[in-house]
């Protein structure tokens, strides 16, 4: 039973309630850029609520991994906000698995549905996120003396700055301590099999009703995440699914083309007067 309200950051004062749910190793604060270019200057562009999903950012950590658990504890913080109002919610990678089966699960709750660079499916060849969370564990915090130490500790693994950037964010300090901030425990249990992070729950998906509502899929053109293959799965699941590929992004589409984002985010937003 869901006991605890995840952590989340609030913007906006008026207009179209609209939830982000990030990806692995994320926070809710990586859509802080989209999220105040949809709100606007005023605050009354849309309410938009960053939430950082159980074992990451400052939500509680969980005993065991269950991509069913997560949508069940997003939904359930929702309905906590705002209560009896309906939510576009918007969910990239892991966030994005989540997402789907929130609208799947609690249709009355989710009136439109964006998911961002994943698809529902199984991805058997992610094994990269474990020698991620291997590296990072490895690090020694009892002596570590600088966040650029972790960084060229992390580069023989992580060669990417950018990736070693937005993994970093996770580790904090606390006076002379170091802490993560993610619950490496149960994101590394199951390996990657069909209910680790790189699995799909399909019996549980497919068990619900079709989603009805509107549905937009957006695909970095750079990106391996969304393949034809995965199309008809798609839409099997959401029939008014809408593809827009995003050129010249990769797997993080919002960080890559964030301008291009917010448009496409807002286009979907206003369609709901039509």
């Amino acid at each position: 039973m869901v006991t605890k309200r995840l952590h989340h950051l609030e913007l906006g004062v008026s207009g179209p309630r609209i939830a982000f749910c990030h990806g692995l190793f994320g926070q809710g604060r990586n859509w802080t850029q989209i999220a105040k270019a949809l709100v606007g200057d005023d605050g009354t562009g849309a309410r938009a609520t960053l939430v950082d999903l159980p074992d990451h950012g400052r939500s509680p950590w969980s005993d065991h991994f269950s991509l069913q658990a997560y949508a069940a504890h997003v939904a359930a913080t929702l309905r906590g906000l705002a209560p009896g109002e309906p939510w576009t919610v918007v969910g990239h990678s892991l966030g994005g698995k989540v997402s789907m089966l929130v609208a799947l699960s609690q249709p009355d709750l989710v009136e439109r549905l964006v998911v961002v660079d994943i698809a529902p499916r199984h991805y058997r060849s992610h094994h990269w996120y474990l020698d991620y969370i291997a590296a990072m564990q490895a690090l020694p915090l009892d002596t570590l003396t600088s966040r650029a130490e972790a960084d060229a500790l992390l580069a023989p693994v992580v060669p990417e700055a950018s990736v070693r950037s937005f993994l970093l964010q996770n580790l904090r300090r606390h006076g002379h301590t170091w802490s993560w901030q993610v619950n490496f425990d149960v994101l590394a249990e199951a390996g990657t099999g069909q209910r680790s992070v790189a699995g799909w729950p399909a019996a549980d998906a497919t068990a619900y009703p079709a989603y009805d509502g509107p549905v937009l899929w957006i695909a970095g053109g750079q990106s391996p995440y969304v393949s034809a293959h995965d199309v008809e799965p798609m839409r099997a699941l959401f029939p008014k699914v809408r593809q827009v590929t995003i050129k010249d992004a990769a797997h993080w589409v919002h960080s890559d083309q964030p301008e291009v984002t917010v448009e496409i985010l807002r286009r979907f937003l206003t369609a709901r007067a039509r």
